[in-house]
């Protein structure tokens, strides 16, 4: 077991590798760009004029944050002609090493002692 100072410098290794990850899920627009995806009909895919009729956001804005979520690796596109569909394929690895870093989090802030003073 890694004494508490060496798993809280891993754990800041872990979370800089996540970072990508976190602000692409940390933004609310793009959460509700997932959720409005989530409920659309279909998982082979959706086109950006599709999500754009189910937000208050413009075109260019849903393609930007796509994009975003694409680099994550959260999101997947496909090209049929010229039309382009996203749909839903998280990266593995990405996805592995956020739900590592978590549980490392988790089990490192259930080692603390309480520090909030409630307790005095």
């Amino acid at each position: 077991m890694l004494e508490q100072g060496e798993a809280i410098k891993q754990l800041a290794d872990e979370f800089k590798e996540c970072q990508k990850i976190l602000l692409a899920l940390g933004d609310e627009n793009r959460q509700h760009l997932i959720l409005e995806m989530m409920q659309m009909e279909g998982c082979s895919g959706v086109r950006v004029g599709d999500i754009t009729e189910r937000t208050n956001l413009s075109r260019p804005a849903v393609s930007h944050h796509l994009q975003i979520l694409k680099d994550a690796g959260i999101l997947k596109m496909r090209r049929e002609g010229t039309k382009n569909y996203y749909y839903f394929d998280a990266d593995t690895d990405a996805m592995n090493s956020l739900l590592r870093m978590i549980s490392h989090a988790k089990g490192i802030m259930e080692q603390l002692p309480d520090r909030s003073g409630e307790n005095d």
